[in-house]
């Protein structure tokens, strides 16, 4: 057989099989996975070819958690049932909680710089602090109790072993993230323009993932700065007057745990995965969310399963496999990833994904002067769980 014809074609899919042996050979393998393959998307194949670096995805469609929402509820009227609190949100919060204390406590006495320290932050309280993260998360929804003041309360307590003051905040910020997807200058879950130009590359990109809890907690305030509410000034004087009384009685090194536990949270740690794997577009899809079934989603209120969370922001992290369960012809045709933690070394190590990567659509031109029925009514047809913000 001569030479020319035992050379790989420049046009082979390297995709199936497996992947290119560089990262310069071919396209990447496929990153997701599909449950139910369909004619449009077999879960083996790239759709589409890779998107241009040099910029984000730019689209004007709607973000389809909406369409989808209706879709469901018109083929399952049932869902509604699935809608509502979960008493069970606040003993695991209580739990997590006392068991940073107790940690922090029992290291009171130990070297910040000692082996135990260190393997107690990344192992217990790295992991404990992500839980924390996410109940905020889920108490935001309005989905511990009833009432939005009980909810926010709890929050505060949910936010004491986190260290710096970061529920208020993240209340208005996520709820417009929901409502606004993808919206450039609004969704402050999405990259800047400057974190694409330097952090385009496989240095700028493994710097992110190992500091993107500052970015979260940072840029926000840069896009979209806030009004401070009462909320906000409760939430900064109960956890300074926390902070304070923990170094006074033990010491600072107990806050120096705690500090550290949020850090490594939002670090290179399993379940930081899902920072990244939520909202990147991947394997040439323009899908702009996607979900993760695995046991991770254990630790992490089932966030995993985040087309159904956006899908349906009023039903409870124990009802989100419910939700799927019920709907299996919406979900299980979707690309879902298989993997939190391969989501961040695949970030990093494939050209093809990288800041650049995700969805966004041009800031829509809103009147300021909504008459106040105009607002009620916009109140009434939101989910449920938007609904302290009309309250407010």
């Amino acid at each position: 057989m001569s030479d020319s014809k035992a050379a790989v074609p420049k046009a082979v899919d390297f995709s199936y099989f497996g992947g290119a042996e560089s990262l310069t050979e071919g396209r990447s393998p496929r990153r997701t996975t599909v449950v139910s393959p369909t004619p449009q998307d077999d879960g083996e194949t790239h759709v589409a070819p890779p998107q241009d670096p040099s910029d984000f995805l730019w689209i004007m469609t709607e973000e389809p958690h909406r369409s989808r929402r209706m879709a469901i509820m018109k083929a399952h009227p049932e869902v509604t049932k699935l809608m509502g609190h979960e008493p069970l949100t606040k003993y695991v919060v209580f739990g997590v909680v006392s068991l940073q204390l107790l940690v922090a406590y029992w290291l009171r006495n130990t070297s910040p710089w000692s082996p135990i320290f260190c393997v107690c932050v990344y192992i217990i309280g790295a992991t404990a602090n992500h839980n924390l993260f996410l109940a905020i998360h889920e108490i935001t929804h309005n989905l511990a109790f009833k009432g939005i003041k009980a909810n926010k309360a709890l929050a505060v307590f949910a936010n004491l072993p986190i260290g710096v003051p970061y529920c208020a905040a993240f209340k208005r910020y996520h709820l417009e993230h929901h409502k606004y997807l993808g919206e450039d200058g609004i969704d402050t879950d999405l990259p800047t323009q400057l974190e694409l130009i330097c952090l385009n590359n496989v240095l700028g990109k493994v710097f992110f993932a190992t500091f993107q809890i500052f970015f979260y907690a940072l840029r926000p305030g840069f896009v979209r700065t806030q009004q401070p509410t009462q909320w906000h000034l409760v939430n900064l004087i109960v956890q300074l007057v926390f902070d304070y009384i923990l170094v006074k009685t033990c010491g600072v090194r107990p806050l120096i745990y705690l500090l550290a536990s949020s850090f490594f949270a939002g670090s290179l740690h399993p379940l930081a995965g899902h920072f990244i794997a939520e909202h990147y577009v991947w394997d040439g899809l323009s899908q702009e969310t996607y979900s993760y079934y695995g046991p991770l989603n254990l630790l992490a209120y089932n966030v995993g399963y985040h087309n159904e969370h956006h899908d349906f922001p009023s039903v409870a992290w124990t009802r989100l496999p419910a939700l799927r369960a019920l709907a299996p012809e919406f979900y299980d045709t979707i690309p879902s990833h298989p993997s939190w933690p391969m989501v961040t070394v695949n970030f990093i190590r494939d050209p093809e994904v990288g800041i650049f990567a995700r969805v966004k659509r041009p800031m829509k031109d809103r009147s300021a002067n909504r008459t106040a029925s105009d607002a009620k009514a916009g109140c009434a047809k939101r989910d449920d769980s938007e609904s302290d913000e009309c309250k407010e």
